[in-house]
């Protein structure tokens, strides 16, 4: 049976699920072949999903305390709520300590690490500042938090100052590598250049981060073919971790006109499941965030994630005043709760998906390791 995909026909694998199972090695076809399982082939393939979970990262989950600091962003993407052209969005930037304190109840609560996130800015202003965040909660936790940043396309000058000031993991998400439907899903001009991501991924792994990058699943366009080589992509790429979920929808953006094409919402977290499990199989040392999309569509959808091959879980520390203007799309959660809510909440969600915290651990990447030591 053929199947079109990007102007291109693939054959679907005809091999049966339990010896595609049993591989270390992926086609095209192969991957498709997981990506449409369903039924029996589906348990198969998060069982397996799950052992290999176990086997490869064991049964920790490590916690990385979100900041979201600001939702300014020069960037226009088309299925965002932030983009710089929504004139609906109350822009804000939190002060610094206001930042500074959530990363203390980070630390003080024995959360391995922070992610500081926000909209894409290149200004000497945001630059400095973010340098500057870097260190004081450095200094704040005597170097004991781990830091990640997820702060966009910056220069390698850039990468290499904040590399230097302690930040030692980034996420860069590419969200389509298919260059077409990129280009759908983004304005198509110099500032949103396909090919200008895919070097600054190049540049934070030569600046020797941890890297971090992901994709949407359910985008209106994107087809099985699409998401299979995704994965194959970040095979090539050798990232170091994952963060990648369920497209949902914005009203105020220009990608809402062709909500008509989406499959729907169970549907696309159905997908974003078997992309988690087939990740882990195809690569399986890395470390795998559940995406707090996951929750907006199934209030269990973070552990579900857990269950078949996410490690990685963030819960959201941004100061509760600001979280509503940060809606990247609707329906976001945990936006009511302040950090002590959502903290005991997370912990009984990994607790019933059978996994443990690993408190006070930064839960590096094993892949980076390995990659480092090779």
């Amino acid at each position: 049976m053929k199947s079109k995909g990007a102007g291109n026909d693939y054959l679907r694998s005809v091999k049966p699920m339990d010896e595609i199972l049993r591989q270390d090695q992926f086609s095209r076809a192969d991957l498709v072949r997981l990506l449409e399982s369903a039924g029996a082939d589906r348990t198969a393939l998060f069982s397996a999903a799950a052992a290999r979970k176990e086997e490869v990262v064991g049964k920790k989950v490590y916690f990385r305390g979100l900041v979201e600091f600001s939702n300014e962003c020069s960037k226009d993407c088309l299925y965002c709520g932030i983009r710089h052209s929504n004139s609906k969005v109350v822009r804000y930037e939190a002060a610094d300590k206001d930042i500074l304190a959530a990363c203390r109840f980070a630390w003080d609560n024995k959360f391995g690490s922070v992610v500081l996130q926000s909209g894409e800015l290149s200004s000497s202003s945001f630059i400095n500042r973010v340098d500057r965040l870097v260190k004081q909660i450095k200094a704040l936790s005597n170097g004991e938090l781990g830091i990640t940043l997820s702060c966009g396309e910056q220069t390698r000058e850039t990468y290499q100052r904040w590399f230097r000031s302690g930040a030692h993991r980034y996420l860069l998400r590419i969200e389509s590598s298919n260059i077409e439907l990129y280009h759908k899903i983004h304005p198509n001009n110099e500032h949103h250049s396909f090919e200008k991501r895919l070097e600054c991924l190049r540049l934070l792994k030569a600046c020797g981060y941890q890297l971090g990058t992901g994709v949407m699943i359910g985008l209106p366009f994107q087809t099985m073919e699409n998401l299979a080589e995704d994965l194959l992509f970040l095979k090539r790429l050798d990232v170091d971790m994952v963060g990648m979920g369920p497209y949902i929808e914005h009203e105020d953006t220009p990608l809402y006109e062709y909500r008509t094409l989406l499959k729907s919402k169970k549907e696309r977290f159905d997908l974003a499941l078997r992309m988690v499990a087939a990740l882990r199989l195809l690569m399986p040392d890395i470390n795998i965030a559940a995406a707090t999309a996951l929750q907006a569509i199934d209030p269990a959808g973070r552990e579900k994630a857990v269950k078949i091959g996410a490690n990685i879980i963030m819960p959201n520390l941004t100061p509760s005043a600001f979280r509503k203007d940060y809606q990247l799309y609707e329906d976001k959660p945990c936006l009511d709760e302040d950090a002590d809510q959502c903290r005991n909440c997370l912990e009984a969600r990994i607790e019933l998906a059978g996994s443990e915290i690993g408190y006070g651990e930064w839960g590096d990447s094993r892949h980076f390791k390995n990659r480092q030591e090779a």
